[in-house]
């Protein structure tokens, strides 16, 4: 189950701890099925909302490795890789690309040194030349502190080891992505908001966080469209957006890690410099979540 276009609604996953701060493989596989049983259709791991940049190599590996023997084929993984460095980013690329149960590495636009789109192209170019399996590129510059432009984007869509693009720079963005990328390219939406917007346009979906939470209803919005129920599609949209933006109020993963462990799905703390939420803040994101 590799294939990531039947995976329309993939969990960015949080990473679980445990009370002493260390990874938890009997939470993660608690986690996983939840997700599994909850509209979940893949996984991204040692991404932005699994604490990627806090996580040691070891616990990294062990990551992918646990996530492999737990899934067991039955959805596509997607391991979050890189840095602001192309050649660590390559040497991650060339050690982690062995995994052959993964179905692509995200790799983000390299941060802080801001690059021009010209040493994008390069950076992304050497990385997916050295990959043994495909590359999914991740454009958010409210993280990264620089823009991919679509006609960037467009350029690497032909490389053959680049087949998609997690992005996070709006709606019109999105649309023109849609429109001219190569046939089978994939454009995923990483904006939780742009959930229905992206399946509307044509899109691959969304990489989502707020499907650790709403994933049975962003599943059901996802099947109305295809049964041409758009307006009922349009009215699920409405009530998730205010629950969407409750679960970024504060900087993730902290909210998303609280609702979790609020509904028993325990996944422990985020780590520092990440607060986790205080008794007001949580009080106040329940309110907003069990809204109906």
């Amino acid at each position: 189950m590799k294939n990531l276009k039947l995976a329309q609604i993939i969990t960015a996953m949080v990473t679980p701890y445990n009370e002493n701060d260390e990874l938890d493989t009997t939470r993660l596989k608690s986690l996983l099925e939840y997700l599994l049983k909850n509209g979940t259709q893949g996984v991204l791991i040692n991404g932005t909302t699994g604490e990627g940049p806090n996580l040691s190599v070891a616990e990294k590996e062990e990551m992918i490795q646990q996530t492999i023997k737990i899934v067991n084929d039955r959805v596509p993984i997607i391991a979050g890789v890189g840095s602001n460095s192309t050649s660590a980013t390559v040497a991650d690329v060339q050690k982690i690309s062995n995994y052959s149960d993964l179905s692509a590495l995200l790799v983000v636009v390299p941060y802080y040194n801001k690059p021009d789109q010209a040493g994008m192209i390069a950076h992304f170019t050497m990385v997916a030349d050295a990959s043994k399996i495909p590359i999914v590129i991740y454009n958010i510059p409210g993280r990264t502190g620089v823009k991919m432009s679509v006609d960037t984007v467009l350029k690497l869509a032909e490389h053959p080891n680049i087949i998609g693009v997690k992005n996070c720079t709006g709606a019109a963005d999105l649309a023109v992505l849609i429109q001219n990328a190569p046939e089978g390219f994939l454009v995923y939406s990483g904006e939780d908001e742009d959930a229905l917007t992206v399946k509307v346009l044509g899109g691959a979906g969304i990489i989502s966080v707020a499907s650790h939470i709403f994933g049975n209803e962003m599943a059901q919005m996802y099947r109305d469209v295809d049964c041409g129920n758009v307006s009922e599609a349009g009215q699920n949209m409405r009530i998730l957006i205010p629950k969407v933006a409750a679960l970024f109020r504060l900087p993730s993963p902290a909210p998303v890690k609280a609702a979790l462990n609020e509904r028993n799905i325990l996944v422990g703390d985020p780590r520092l410099p990440i607060l986790p939420l205080d008794d007001e803040q949580q009080d106040f994101l329940e309110k907003v979540l069990s809204q109906e």
